[in-house]
């Protein structure tokens, strides 16, 4: 029966090609932005855990920054606890050398002044951005006191810094955690240290070295002792420039770890909301495809009717 009031073939026609235009709207919007789920309605479950896994991302790469500026202040810490290192096995040396010597010890003495005054200027510009990690403003403050060599025996009574923010530690975050459900951050420890105090103590046995040194009845055990206590500070000054060594290889590697971690949620994030421009491609084809037919059916369809007019002739 061919009916003027309802069109059933223009209708399925119709429907037809309502569904083809949906299809090839969302796959050119695809196309164009590159995703998926662009929204909460294109997959809810991938949309939220994308959103939070993208969340989880920027947070990790804003703590990698976080982490480049610690790690340059640890790193110029480092530099300037090797540099003072030397400077103190140089130290070393030349008291070794008083040991022995008969005479010169105003020049020795000099020299140990000099190297002294060397340790003050590398210990007052190993700050990064004003990150203080040595007490060196303290050392400038003059908040080290109480460092004194005793003249006979050489035995150093060592200093104390009364900067109380000296030789504290950091609580640094390293990233974040949801394990167990709940939101957390990571930390690790990094250390400062008192340098400050232990180049006080480097001062105090070159103050009146040649003097002390030269004291008839006792300048032998006054060369021995002070040679032991520079051998105690010295340990002292390795032992920061290798903690300050071991944070800052830290700090590299968790950095790498932040670094592998960003790629890989990326990476997760791509899969699950990220088109297959391949596969939108073909799919593209064939929907435009389907339109022209779909067309042309309902072309087809909107026909029918028309017929019945010959019968009328």
């Amino acid at each position: 029966m061919t009916s003027i009031i309802t069109n059933t073939s223009a209708m399925n026609a119709l429907q037809a090609l309502r569904s083809v235009n949906n299809n090839l709207a969302t796959t050119q919007d695809r196309i164009s932005t590159g995703l998926k789920v662009g929204s909460a309605k294109d997959n809810a479950a991938y949309f939220q855990i994308s959103e939070t896994m993208k969340g989880d991302s920027s947070s990790y790469a804003s703590i990698n920054e976080g982490l480049t500026l610690t790690k340059n202040s640890v790193a110029t810490a480092r530099l300037g606890a090797e540099t003072i290192q030397d400077l103190a096995q140089e130290f070393l040396d030349k008291v070794a050398f008083a040991q022995g010597a008969e005479g010169g010890q105003g020049e020795i003495e000099n020299d140990l002044n000099e190297i002294v005054k060397r340790m003050e200027t590398t210990l007052s510009q190993s700050t990064f951005n004003g990150d203080d990690m040595l007490g060196a403003g303290s050392y400038a403050a003059g908040s080290v006191a109480g460092s004194a060599i005793d003249g006979a025996t050489g035995a150093l009574t060592r200093g104390a810094n009364g900067d109380a923010t000296v030789g504290v530690d950091r609580n640094v975050v390293t990233g974040i955690t949801r394990a167990g459900g709940t939101f957390a951050t990571t930390d690790i420890v990094v250390k400062t240290h008192d340098m400050a105090e232990l180049v006080s103590d480097f001062k105090a046995i070159a103050t009146g070295f040649a003097t002390n040194a030269e004291v008839v009845a006792t300048g032998e055990a006054f060369l021995a002792g002070a040679l032991a206590s520079v051998e105690t500070v010295l340990t002292d000054v390795t032992d920061i420039a290798t903690q300050l060594g071991q944070a800052e290889s830290s700090i590299e590697g968790q950095q790498e770890f932040l670094n592998q971690m960003v790629d890989n949620i990326d990476s997760g994030v791509s899969s699950m909301i990220d088109a297959d421009m391949e596969e939108e491609a073909a799919r593209l084809q064939a929907l435009q495809t389907q339109q022209q037919l779909a067309t042309q059916s309902l072309a087809i369809a909107n026909q029918g009717p028309s017929s019945v007019l010959s019968l009328f002739q």
